[in-house]
């Protein structure tokens, strides 16, 4: 009896893999590195696509919306991680990017069995977090077809919110008219058949990356590539932020401490104070007119590039 073929790319089985359960620990290593080779590749074929999240995201930020995430199993997992990273990475406040999962916080560590079969689970999170039309959603499911995810979406649209959505295979046609935004990563079958943490669990990594972190670019969380808007929340982090001061403003590493004192540990505003001789409210007022960017309040080059801050 010939085997049932699933339409769905993820589903389908990889016939470089089909011996892989006799192959030697080197082997397999090969054999998923080989795969895995192709992935940046395949997330590259959606620039298009994924500059128009960037943008979408950056309008949803600036007009006092939010970025929200909204997947099931690992598409969940990855994404509630993207959300969870950007407060210490960036210095935004929480809830600024949110990652909503079929089946709760109880999902991150134990799969919530059936809790993505159900679209009135997804519509219902995203009310629970009062979606509006401020907002970005962006749908996360490598097969394009988990209902919780095609739930939160259509919940989304219906308030107005511009929604995308991140898979691994071509969507199904019924869940189009719900997705403004529709990035397709084809990584082709996984080494494993299914087992969509793998290489599509990469690619959206990759595209989450792409998302955040262009928008948060975007509103003016870096300057050149230095992460300026970072809160000194550890020693490390301390460090970093004297170390930045120091290269941006030419000044001794004491002169640094002296100016993050002044301006109550914000980076920011100690940079732009330097830079322009202002106070921390003159520094704070023109970061505002310049809409957070540094590079448009104080009309500079960026840092040269050399040793870097680590």
């Amino acid at each position: 009896m010939p085997a049932l073929r699933d339409a769905r790319v993820t589903e389908q089985r990889n016939p470089r893999s089909v011996a892989i359960d006799l192959a030697t620990p080197l082997e397999i290593v090969d054999i998923i590195t080989a795969e895995d080779a192709g992935v940046a590749p395949a997330v590259a074929t959606q620039r298009d696509a994924l500059a128009r999240a960037v943008s979408a995201a950056e309008s949803a930020l600036r007009g006092g919306g939010r970025i929200i995430y909204a997947g099931a199993g690992t598409s969940g997992r990855l994404g509630v991680l993207d959300a969870s990273e950007i407060p210490p990475t960036f210095g935004a406040d929480f809830g600024l990017v949110v990652g909503l999962i079929a089946g709760g916080h109880a999902a991150l560590l134990r799969a919530q069995e059936g809790a993505e079969d159900s679209p009135e689970g997804g519509a219902r999170d995203v009310d629970a977090i009062a979606i509006s039309a401020d907002d970005f959603l962006v749908g996360i499911a490598a097969s394009g077809t988990t209902p919780y995810v095609h739930g939160a979406l259509r919940r989304a649209k219906s308030v107005g919110a511009t929604t995308g959505m991140i898979a691994c295979t071509a969507l199904p046609l019924a869940i189009l008219d719900a997705i403004d935004i529709p990035i397709v990563i084809v990584v082709g079958p996984e080494v494993v058949t299914g087992s969509t943490r793998l290489k599509s669990g990469t690619a959206t990594k990759l595209a989450l990356n792409i998302i955040s972190t262009g928008a948060m670019i975007r509103i003016g969380k870096t300057y050149g590539n230095l992460m300026v808007d970072l809160r000194a929340t550890n020693a490390k982090l301390v460090d970093r932020s004297e170390r930045i001061v120091a290269e941006v403003c030419s000044v001794s590493r004491e002169a640094a401490r002296t100016l993050l004192r002044a301006a109550d540990g914000v980076v920011k505003r100690a940079i732009v104070m330097h830079l322009l001789q202002l106070d921390a409210a003159g520094a704070d007022a023109a970061l505002h007119d310049a809409h957070g960017v540094i590079r448009r309040a104080v009309k500079v080059a960026p840092p040269a590039i050399g040793g870097g801050v680590g």
